[in-house]
């Protein structure tokens, strides 16, 4: 697969113009800056053995088609499916938990209308899952009990809002699944190193749970990874497999 055309202006060029498009995809210029700036909290990075195979989101599962290559599409909900794998097994999740966890970070993005605050869009990505959870866990070679689903779709529908900001409705979801919500919450959260400014990036004080130091490096590695492997012309698919390596060799 060629390499992409780049955007005339960089992602990082329109945030720092606060004109940031609709629809948002990684750029070199950007990439290049991202990896330059690399984060104090980054620094310690491990080697991850045998990290967990992502699953990527089928691109017809997106609610629009320019969202499967931007940077809440196939890769981010790939990426965030792996971290959330991997602080499900720092917790020590039982099976079911952990396979909850993981179909709601893969699709949790899914129905997004664009790359901006799009309020509505974790609701309407659980809705969705309720719907069509039979194909895309077939399609992930998943079987769930039904209270599974249900976990994984409340985790969906919250993960885009502040805890100080959930309705009275909104608690009563996060007590049905608020290990699932609070992972589901940490792992989208490491991967907004994607994003143009640095001020965007992970910040602890709008997470319920602990993520071991180690995890920004390897979060930070594998955004690099699998975007710049995206930018060289590699498939969604052989990024993100360039990426799991890159985290499993990292020294």
């Amino acid at each position: 697969m060629p390499a992409r055309s780049q955007p005339a202006v960089s992602l990082r060029e329109s945030a720092l113009q606060r004109r940031l498009p609709p629809h948002q995809v990684m750029d070199q210029p950007t990439l290049t800056w991202i990896a330059a700036n690399r984060p104090a909290e980054a620094a310690r990075t491990v080697a991850v053995p045998d990290p967990p195979i992502p699953l990527l989101p089928e691109p017809g599962w997106f609610a629009r088609e320019q969202a499967v290559d931007g940077i809440h599409g196939v890769r981010h909900n790939a990426r965030v499916y792996l971290l959330a794998d991997l602080l499900a097994r720092y917790y020590g999740l039982h099976d079911e938990q952990r396979a909850a966890l993981r179909l709601a970070a893969a699709v949790h993005d899914c129905r997004r209308h664009n790359d901006q605050t799009d309020p509505e869009h974790g609701q309407r990505a659980a809705h969705w899952l309720a719907r069509h959870h039979q194909a895309v866990t077939a399609s992930f070679h998943m079987s769930l009990p039904a209270g599974a689903v249900t976990a994984a779709c409340a985790a969906i529908s919250l993960h885009n809002i502040d805890y100080t900001a959930f309705s009275a409705a909104q608690r009563k979801a996060y007590a049905r699944a608020p290990r699932l919500t609070d992972l589901l919450k940490a792992a989208d959260c490491l991967d907004r190193y994607r994003l143009p400014l640095d001020r965007w990036w992970p910040d602890l004080a709008r997470l319920r749970v602990d993520v071991p130091a180690w995890m920004y490096g390897i979060a930070f590695d594998l955004m690099l990874a699998s975007e710049q492997a995206r930018l060289d012309g590699a498939g969604h698919h052989q990024a993100l497999t360039h990426a799991r390596h890159t985290i499993s060799h990292l020294r």
